[in-house]
């Protein structure tokens, strides 16, 4: 599979880049050599991570774009690729969350998820991968969740754009390998970033607060990833224990969840 050990001469697009994982990852491009494409809605927020990266001696095209909306995707990656020229690493990164019971979440909100977590990213693939396989060279990292492979109460839509997200990757994955453009899946566990509000943090078991990892780990198991070619990785690496147990014991699965987060929240708020 192609590695990645060199951002020298590369350029990549970052979506969700003015905060969070996205911005950390593209700065971490950026410092490696990479010219990076800053997608996102906050065009004021783009501008600061451009600055510092500018700062820094790199370069940095600012993109503002949402995600969501197919024409305003196909308008932006037609200016990245105008301006650069090439694409060479595609991070489809941008999303939000939600916790809430399914029967008490907008519907409104619903299609708005969908569009934002999973279609943005159909959309940004489709605007540059067909140049990818044109050359004959290039990186697609969806940035799915733990929550792709594994169903989380309170969480059910968000689950099903990351199942989603997942889904694609690992198909496309094998559709595109041979043409020498390598697919890696992210599935972090909760980050402790902005991504959670103190209402999304309020509404987590106490458990799942206390295993929140930092950012950073997660960029650094990305560039490992990419570097050695892998086409999945997990951070932190035992919760992919959680696979296995899905796949043999579904109903021990079934209850461990439900213990560690339906009956966690009902302890702390009876």
């Amino acid at each position: 599979m192609p590695k990645l050990v060199s951002y020298r001469d590369k350029t990549a697009v970052v979506t969700g880049a003015s905060s969070g994982l996205g911005r950390l990852l593209a700065l971490r491009f950026a410092a490696a050599g990479a010219r990076v494409g800053l997608v996102a809605r906050r065009a004021a927020a783009l501008e600061a991570v451009s600055a510092e990266i500018r700062r820094g001696g790199g370069e940095a095209l600012v993109l503002p774009c949402d995600v969501a909306e197919r024409a305003a995707v196909e308008a932006a990656a037609a200016r990245a690729l105008e301006h650069f020229g090439t694409v060479d690493v595609l991070v489809n990164n941008a999303g939000y969350g939600g916790r809430r019971f399914f029967l008490d979440w907008d519907l409104d909100d619903v299609e708005r998820m969908m569009r934002v977590n999973f279609l943005g990213a159909v959309y940004w693939t489709r605007a540059l991968l067909p140049r990818m396989v044109e050359r004959g060279r290039g990186w697609v990292v969806f940035m799915a969740s733990v929550a792709g492979r594994i169903g989380v109460p309170h969480e059910s839509v968000y689950v099903a754009s990351k199942f989603a997200m997942v889904g694609l990757a690992e198909a496309l994955a094998i559709e595109v390998e041979d043409a020498g453009v390598h697919v890696l899946t992210v599935c972090p566990g909760a980050v402790r970033t902005d991504f959670f509000d103190a209402e999304a943090l309020d509404r987590m078991p106490p458990a799942a607060r206390r295993s929140m990892i930092e950012p950073e780990p997660v960029v650094e198991a990305i560039l490992r990833a990419l570097a050695r070619g892998r086409r999945t990785v997990t951070v932190p690496r035992a919760i992919a224990v959680g696979y296995l147990v899905r796949a043999l014991a579904p109903g021990l699965m079934h209850r461990g969840t439900k213990r560690f987060t339906v009956g966690a929240r009902a302890k702390t708020n009876p």
